[in-house]
C-alpha cells in the first residue's frame, strides 16, 4: 500500500456511503451481502466484513436478525441548548438540559447512597469509598428516550440536609446552584468537557441504539470556590442530537 492510500475495507465502506448519501441505496434498503461485496469490489471475505462494520458503527446501516444488514432512516438531528446554569428561580433539571420551551419533555429519576469509585472520586476530589448520593436520570423528548444522566454529590456537603435528596424536599428538582444556595454554598462555577465514544449496552439499550452507536458524553461538574459539589455525566445519541452552546460575550 503506498503513502497516502486508503486501506481496502475503507475504500469499500466510502463507496457504499456514497451510495447511501446519494440514494441509490435508500432508508430500508437491504445492503449487499459479504458474498456480493467480495465479488463486487474484488477483496476478500474479511474486507467485506470490515467494511460493513464500519457502515454500522457510523449508524449507517443497521443488522436486523435472521434477515440482514439494512440501510437505516436519515434522521435530521435535533438541537439540545447548552446555556449555563444561572437560569430562572425554580428551573427543573430537564428544562436545564431542554432549553426549548416547546420541547414536549418528561424525566424520571431515581437517588441512592452509594460509595465514590475511582473515577468520580477524582472529579469531586474526594477519597474513593466515599459516600455519595447518586441520582440517574432518564429524559424524554414526546416520549422517545432523548439522554440519560447521573449525577453524584458527596454527602460531606448534603448529608443531614433538606437537600440531601436532589428530587425530593422543598426545593426538589430546583437544580444543583439554588439546591446548594440554600445550605449556603455559592456555585460559582461550572466545567463542562464534551467527547464521544461507543455506547454502553446498557445504554443503548434505553435509548434504542444498537452495538457500535456512538454516543455524546457531556462530563459536567459545578463548583464552589473551587471546591467540586457534585459531577455528572450526560449521554446523548450522538446521531440523532447535536449540542448547542449559547455563551455569553463579556
Amino acid at each position: 500500500m503506498t503513502f497516502g492510500e486508503q486501506p481496502a475495507y475503507l475504500r469499500v465502506a466510502s463507496d457504499l456511503r456514497q451510495k447511501i448519501t446519494d440514494g441509490s441505496l435508500p432508508p430500508h434498503t437491504r445492503l449487499p451481502s459479504q458474498a456480493r461485496i467480495r465479488e463486487e469490489y474484488g477483496v476478500s471475505d474479511t474486507v467485506a466484513l470490515e467494511a460493513r462494520k464500519v457502515l454500522m458503527a457510523e449508524g449507517l446501516v443497521e443488522g436486523r436478525s435472521g434477515s440482514g444488514t439494512y440501510v437505516r432512516e436519515r434522521l435530521v438531528p435535533r438541537r439540545i441548548a447548552r446555556s449555563g446554569y444561572r437560569l430562572p428561580e425554580g428551573a427543573t433539571p430537564f428544562r436545564q438540559e431542554q432549553a426549548d420551551e416547546s420541547a414536549r419533555g418528561t424525566w424520571e429519576s431515581s437517588s441512592e447512597q452509594d460509595v465514590a469509585e475511582a473515577d468520580t472520586a477524582l472529579r469531586l476530589s474526594i477519597p474513593p469509598g466515599e459516600r455519595v448520593m447518586r441520582t440517574r436520570y432518564v429524559y424524554r423528548d414526546a416520549g422517545e428516550t432523548m439522554m440519560l444522566s447521573t449525577s453524584w454529590e458527596p454527602l460531606t456537603i448534603t448529608g443531614r440536609t433538606p437537600v440531601m435528596l436532589p428530587e425530593e424536599g422543598p426545593l426538589g428538582g430546583c437544580g444543583v446552584v439554588e439546591r446548594m444556595a440554600a445550605i449556603d454554598v455559592v456555585v460559582d462555577n461550572v466545567v463542562e468537557e464534551v467527547g464521544a465514544r461507543p455506547g454502553l449496552a446498557e445504554e443503548l439499550l434505553t435509548l434504542g441504539g444498537v452495538p457500535g452507536h456512538v454516543v455524546v458524553v457531556i462530563s459536567r461538574t459545578y463548583y464552589a470556590s473551587g471546591r467540586a459539589v457534585e459531577t455528572a455525566d450526560i449521554v446523548v445519541p450522538a446521531d440523532r442530537y447535536r449540542i448547542a452552546y449559547h455563551l455569553p460575550v463579556k
